[in-house]
């Protein structure tokens, strides 16, 4: 009877679901508020978001006259229409400033 009860406990000990209750829940990293997919006008209704454009950009997306038809739309999904105002090298450094806004 000794041997069934610890036998018993034994599985008990090594069923998944204890084992996943005694194990810490893995450490992520918090998700970027902001990346080259978020929407422009999303944005520029973020002051900081807001900033870092304009400071990249030369000035304010939203006075162009073109703002209209491409608010909607991300960075990352603009980018091939404008290659020479949107370089691989601007749109990392972009991206990365929009990673730092918490």
């Amino acid at each position: 009877m000794k041997f069934v009860i610890l036998a018993a406990a034994a599985f008990a000990a090594l069923s998944p679901a204890a084992a996943s209750a005694q194990t810490a829940p893995a450490q992520t990293a918090p998700a970027a508020k902001f990346n080259l997919d978020t929407p422009i006008e999303t944005l520029v209704a973020d002051a900081k978001a807001n900033a870092v454009l304009t400071a990249n950009l030369g000035g304010d997306v939203t006075t162009n006259p073109s703002y209209d038809s491409f608010k909607g739309m991300s960075l990352s999904a603009v980018a091939p229409y404008a290659p020479d105002k949107l370089p691989a090298d601007l749109l990392k450094k972009i991206e990365t400033e929009l990673a730092a806004i918490q």
